[in-house]
């Protein structure tokens, strides 16, 4: 079974679970603050919510990809990632530069499990 909770618009939704592994995406909600550090901050607590919603939480995630608007401030991604990280559980984690609509300089994609 196929569970979807419902997105911003009508074409996404927010996350999906399946087989017992949920999938979401997150980036900071509008509007957006012009620093990669907030934006991160605010991604990272989507997903909370995301993963709440979908009934688990940050210490079950499995992967994540994190893209990045400017890759030279992966440093500032960085600081608020290892802030939020389950150090006890921690995600495997790939970050990657590529061109985001602006004004979205981060976007975070997870794959968690549900316990």
């Amino acid at each position: 079974m196929i569970q979807r909770f419902t997105g911003l618009t009508p074409t996404r939704s927010r996350a999906v679970v399946h087989d017992g592994l949920v999938f979401t995406v997150a980036v900071s909600p509008d509007p957006a603050p012009p620093g990669i550090y907030e934006q991160t901050q605010r991604a990272l607590r989507r997903i909370d919510e995301s993963l709440a919603m979908s009934g688990t939480d940050k210490s079950r995630i499995l992967q994540a990809i994190v893209y990045i608007a400017d890759i030279a401030r992966k440093e500032e991604m960085n600081k608020a990632w290892d802030e939020w990280v389950d150090r006890a559980n921690a995600p495997m984690r790939a970050c990657l530069g590529v061109d985001l609509e602006p004004p979205h300089l981060v976007e975070i994609v997870v794959t968690a499990a549900k316990p």
